[in-house]
């Protein structure tokens, strides 16, 4: 079953909201209200910087690989 509740529309009802004119509009010098946000607030933690080391072996790995083939290729035929 859907909760009702969660699938709304996630801005605010503007008959619920203070400081509102008729209209939706806001009075002169007044701020109007933020809209609700459907994503998570909180600490977000940073992300590393650099390479992995996973990715950085398999590149590493690819290159020497190649490079080993055309140079027996180069010395062989």
């Amino acid at each position: 079953m859907v909760d009702s509740t969660r699938t709304g529309n996630p801005d605010p009802n503007p008959r619920d909201t203070p400081g509102l004119e008729p209209g939706g509009g806001v009075a002169p010098g007044d701020t109007p209200p933020g809209a609700s946000s459907t994503s998570e607030a909180g600490p977000r933690q940073a992300p590393s910087k650099g390479w992995a080391k996973g990715p950085l072996i398999a590149i590493i790995t690819v290159t020497v690989m190649v490079a080993a083939f055309f140079l027996v290729y180069a010395l062989f035929i």
